[in-house]
This record gives C-alpha cells, structure tokens and sequence, in this order.
C-alpha cells in the first residue's frame, strides 16, 4: 500500500467515524402533549461543527457524501440569504444557506431536527424537509426564559461552547437541546427552537 492509498483510507475511515458519532448523537424525546418527565427526556446534541469564514457562524454539520435530490430554494428572513434544499434519503435532508453565491452554512437532519443561529437569524430544519427562519428574540443563558407557545426553557452552560437547554411544557420537561461546539434546533409541535453554542436560546412559532 503506498502513501496515497494510505491517506485515502484515512479519510474513509474519519468520514465514516464522524458520521457514526453524528448519528449516535442524534436523540430525541420530545412529548409536548403527554408529558415526557426528566428521567425519559434524551438531549439532541452534536459532536462535531465546522466554522464558517463569512460572518464566522457556527453550527454547520458535516455533510455526507451521499448524492442529493434538490428539492427547492426558499428565501430567509435577512432577505438576502436563501436556503437550498435537498433531499439525500427518508427524513434526511440538507439545507445550504447561502448568500451572494457563497454557501456559508449547511444544516442536515438525519434522525433529528437542526438549527442554527446565524448572526442573529435563527434557522432550523426539520426531519420533512421543512425550513423556517426568523430574526432575533434570542435569550442568553445559562437561565430560564419563557418562549413562543407557553414553553420555557432552562438554560445552563456545560462547559465551552457547551450549553444544555430543558425545554418546559405543562407536564415537564418535554425535551433536551444540547449543543457540543454545534448548534441545534427543534420543532416542537409547530414552534421552532434553536440553541446556539454560545447558549442563546430563541424561539418562533
């Protein structure tokens, strides 16, 4: 095996491990109406997050190499950037912002919702394709803030660029965001949560 061969299995395998470790990140217990307690609720979290050169956001997924399906592009609330659409399987999808012709985030849901705060235009992606973006309204945590819908969420910060937010229903915690250097969002029964890594909370109906 020479040099070339060795380097390209190399990054085969760090590929596949990323993609392993995004995917086993990926739970969710999110039961608005029965009521999940804190015991059953299971944090969305990521563990892995690329920065972006203009603007410097976060939160931007690793893509997969699997080929993609375009599906639409849909204006966001900054009215300048767009959000490219594409399916890549069942409840996956990838969304490119972008913005003067340059991609400067990518979002993907593959078992999960995602998020993101972009300068203050938050951004999630749901696991049907479903893109909804809205401007400002962000908390900053670690504390506990009522939300859009009656929701509250409990912030608190983990350690760098690591917070957790508790999502809070009726009965209790319905859900758990959690980031690890990589922003996350949800919807929760048609409100839609992001949770940045800078552990800015906002939420939109």
């Amino acid at each position: 095996m020479n040099s070339t061969t060795t380097a390209r299995t190399t990054r085969r395998r760090t590929l596949y491990v990323a993609s392993a470790a995004l995917t086993a990140a990926a739970a969710l217990t999110l039961a608005v109406c029965s009521g999940a307690n804190a015991a059953e609720a299971k944090p969305v979290s990521h563990t892995k997050s690329n920065s972006v050169a203009a603007g410097g956001w976060s939160g931007v997924q690793l893509t997969s190499a699997k080929a993609a399906s375009p599906v639409r592009t849909q204006r966001l609330a900054d009215g300048v950037s767009t959000a490219e659409i594409s399916k890549l399987g069942e409840q996956h999808y990838r969304a490119k912002i972008v913005a003067r012709g340059e991609v400067l985030a990518t979002l993907e849901t593959n078992g999960h919702d995602d998020g993101l705060d972009a300068n203050d235009m938050f951004v999630t992606l749901t696991l049907d394709g479903q893109v909804h973006s809205w401007m400002g309204g962000g908390h900053q945590g670690p504390g506990t803030f009522t939300l859009a819908g009656g929701w509250k969420a409990k912030v608190t910060k983990l350690g760098e660029l690591r917070y957790r937010a508790q999502i809070i229903g009726h009965d209790g915690v319905a859900a758990t965001l959690e980031t690890h250097q990589h922003d996350v969002g949800l919807n929760a029964n048609g409100i839609y949560i992001v949770l940045s890594s800078g552990g800015i909370i906002s939420a939109h109906a």
